[in-house]
């Protein structure tokens, strides 16, 4: 058992951290406030090979894995942009690797430059207003017209659409209750963002929310949207199986994402615990002070050992529904307790915006929900590692 990390990985890391450094917490904190894309940061991580991460090298990619772009997410969240994670989740993590391994040869020839160079983004379209976490209970509906389909229906919560060339649009081509088993009847599309707004087919719009607004969140509805049947990634009726190789990838991503918010949220209260001065030692020579930070490093690495693992199983093609289940659920909650112990560190101060504690605040809590609730992993792993009863 070999705990290193593969030159693949490093070089990644070193890569990463280097475009990390150009933007510091005030330029992350200055983008939030206007609610602007980060395309400085996209353009040197497009520019460097780091979004092409998981396209094949005859696509002009990078021919690399989960693992690999599971490190650059975490690095790019530890340089302080933590709503960054969402660069990483939605272009490279449902865009490359889902095209990757279930596109037509077609779709890859069409898609995968663009989504080496940078220069094609992504987004996918899952929750809806009603299901909720209920995903088997999705609504939307693809029907088929001749050699096209049309959609109609609508989702939430759906980010990124606004810079997105393509949506990966996750519908119901036979309706839930007609479904046996419940899991049949799914279809995933690739949708045309561009062209379906354009038509007028495709409206959102945007939801004001209380963090990451670097990207942006939407309610979207779907008016006879029309796409071509090979635009159908997969195959009709069965897009479950392939939906799991984005929602693994989405987890593991997500962990990687807390990982990286727990080490830049220690960064920025351990500096301050050494600087500040109060009864005349720095505070952080306080046990409690201290004993927090210092179990709160213990817990971070936990979560990167299992954020590893889960994208290392991913990789090879193994099962790792529990452990993306569990990376997510640690890396979530352990980039929450670093943001929240940092506040604490901070007192007073943590509630300026002259710092950079209240965005890490924000960013951070919305992982405990996203992109799926701690209950329901909780869930998973009571019944599905445990093997305790169901409630339901």
């Amino acid at each position: 058992m070999d705990f290193t990390l593969p030159e693949t990985a490093l070089a990644v890391q070193e890569g990463v951290r280097a475009i990390g450094a150009r933007y510091d917490h005030a330029y992350w904190s200055r983008l939030e406030e206007e609610h602007r894309f980060p395309w400085e940061v996209w353009t040197d991580l497009a520019d460097g090979g780091w979004l092409g991460l998981t396209v094949p090298e005859e696509y002009g990619g990078g021919g690399q894995g989960m693992l690999e772009l599971a490190v650059a997410c975490e690095t790019l969240a530890a340089s302080g942009g933590t709503g960054g994670t969402f660069l990483y989740v939605l272009t490279p993590g449902f865009g490359a690797t889902t095209l990757a391994r279930h596109g037509s040869e077609e779709q890859k020839k069409r898609l995968l430059p663009g989504l080496a160079s940078g220069g094609t983004q992504f987004c996918m379209a899952l929750t809806e207003p009603d299901a909720g976490s209920d995903a088997l209970r999705i609504r939307t509906r693809a029907v088929r017209d001749g050699g096209d389909f049309v959609i109609n229906g609508q989702k939430i919560w759906i980010s990124g659409l606004e810079n997105a060339d393509w949506m990966i649009a996750i519908t119901r081509t036979v309706p839930a209750e007609e479904a046996k088993p419940r899991t049949s009847g799914f279809t995933l599309f690739l949708v045309d963002v561009k062209e379906a707004v354009a038509a007028g087919t495709l409206q959102y719009t945007p939801i004001p929310k209380l963090g990451s607004n670097v990207v942006t969140s939407s309610q979207v509805f779907f008016d006879d949207v029309r796409v071509p049947a090979e635009n159908v990634l997969g195959e009709v009726d069965g897009g479950f199986a392939v939906l799991w190789d984005v929602l693994n990838p989405e987890r593991i991503l997500a962990a990687a994402g807390g990982v990286g918010t727990a080490d830049a949220a220690l960064d920025v209260a351990v500096r301050y615990a050494k600087e500040r001065q109060v009864f005349g030692r720095p505070i952080g020579a306080n046990q409690g002070i201290q004993f927090p930070l210092a179990q709160i490093k213990a817990k971070t690495e936990l979560g990167r050992l299992m954020t590893y693992k889960a994208a290392w199983l991913f990789d090879r093609g193994l099962p790792c529904h529990a452990e993306t289940n569990i990376a997510k659920l640690t890396g979530a909650q352990v980039g929450w307790e670093a943001a929240n112990q940092a506040f604490q560190t901070f007192g007073g101060m943590a509630y300026s915006k002259e710092y950079p504690v209240e965005r890490l605040f924000r960013d951070s809590r919305i992982a405990r929900n996203i992109p799926v609730a701690e209950e329901l992993v909780l869930a998973h792993i009571g019944t599905q590692v445990l093997g305790l009863p169901r409630s339901y």
